[in-house]
């Protein structure tokens, strides 16, 4: 059976969707599956000025398909859920954004969701697509609309959290027709080398983007709380490119420009030298729908402290709950406190991230993913 797997990221773009796309089919193909990933650059694109972000020709040519993977909802991923229809063939959907939570932050989100309920001719008036212009309740009511018109499509439904499981009851309640299998199915991280033994230090290490849907006030002010009590403490901000300029005037207006490195993305394969170096690593971010940087921190050893009590459960449902906080300054200031201070709980938590990771391998996600396959695919 043919998968065709359809990405609006392309591969090596640093960022956890291109990743796990990437990952996903590498895995399937390592198991003797045969498999397309339709991309920008296999598929004709256009780069977008500025931005790391290339946008696909939506109407392609591609080799039909049994079964049809998306893991966007951009132009490309919009026209897998085309061709799944035109192939009758099951369509699994993994939920990598949070559709709601990033809409008043990126203005692509709105016009690509007017583009999205155009292409699946969900009968809008003008005044429904206008909605999507206004932001608050009005353009949140839009997009659930447009989610549920999604989810009505689907066989199956991805979520690669059990926070993300939860959240897609908005798009299939009251209930649906036929409502897509939910499955819980986290993106595994390779192992990971260990991290060598070190003198403690305060370095405080942040991975990803510093745009406002990834909370960095939130990590900004619980810092500089943090160096109230450990004035050597220091920040790595790895994986700044855009919003630089909010960023050198919020650090200003806290003082904390000479504490804080602001350093742009690295290969995939260098982050793991910032795990081994690093003390401790912050996660800032509420609309995450899993966070691989957390998982590969767990894997390299790192201790985690996370602000976000939804993503407290392991991937895979594994060991103990993550070291979690409440997304506020202090709470997160003094977790991450906790952390450096306390050495039983230190310790505690780099074994549990590292049992954790270990016992959610690739192959067990593999596994996992080719059932739901199996199960799909099954009547056709």
């Amino acid at each position: 059976m043919r998968i065709a797997h359809f990405c609006d990221s392309h591969t090596g773009r640093p960022d956890g969707v291109s990743r796990s796309a990437a990952l996903t089919v590498g895995l399937l193909r390592s198991a003797g599956c045969e498999v397309d990933l339709h991309e920008p650059g296999p598929v004709p694109s256009v780069r977008v000025p500025g931005r790391d972000l290339r946008v696909g020709w939506p109407w392609f040519r591609c080799a039909p398909a049994g079964l049809v993977h998306v893991h966007t909802t951009g132009p490309i991923g919009i026209a897998g859920f085309r061709c799944a229809a035109r192939w009758r063939a099951p369509l699994v959907v993994t939920w990598h954004t949070d559709l709601l939570a990033y809409a008043d932050v990126f203005p692509e989100i709105p016009i690509g969701a007017a583009w999205c309920a155009w292409q699946l001719r969900l009968g809008w008036s003008a005044r429904e697509f206008r909605e999507l212009a206004r932001p608050g309740e009005v353009r949140r009511r839009r997009l659930v609309a447009l989610g549920r018109g999604m989810a009505a499509r689907m066989a199956a439904a991805v979520a690669p959290s059990e926070k993300t499981a939860a959240g897609l009851a908005v798009f299939t309640t009251p209930p649906l027709t036929r409502p897509p299998e939910i499955c819980v199915l986290p993106t595994p991280v390779p192992p990971a080398e260990p991290r060598a033994p070190q003198r403690r230090g305060s370095v405080v290490l942040s991975v990803g983007r510093v745009t406002a849907e990834k909370n960095p006030d939130l990590l900004l002010d619980a810092f500089a709380l943090l160096r109230a009590t450990r004035p050597d403490a220091r920040l790595v901000l790895l994986g700044v490119r855009q919003a630089r300029g909010a960023l050198d005037r919020n650090l200003r207006s806290r003082r904390l420009e000479r504490h804080v490195d602001v350093l742009p993305p690295v290969p995939a394969a260098e982050v793991s030298a910032f795990y081994r170096s690093a003390d401790i690593l912050a996660f800032a971010s509420t609309t995450d729908t899993q966070s691989l940087v957390v998982a590969e921190a767990e894997a390299a050893g790192l201790p985690v402290v996370v602000a976000d009590p939804a993503l407290g459960i392991r991937p895979g449902g594994t060991g103990p709950a993550r070291f979690t906080c409440d997304p506020t300054p202090r709470a997160f200031a003094a977790a991450l406190l906790r952390l450096l201070d306390d050495d039983d709980l230190r310790k505690r938590v780099i074994e549990d991230g590292l049992a954790a990771t270990a016992a959610y391998p690739p192959s067990l996600y593999l596994e996992r993913l080719l059932s739901l396959y199996r199960r799909l695919t099954a009547g056709t």
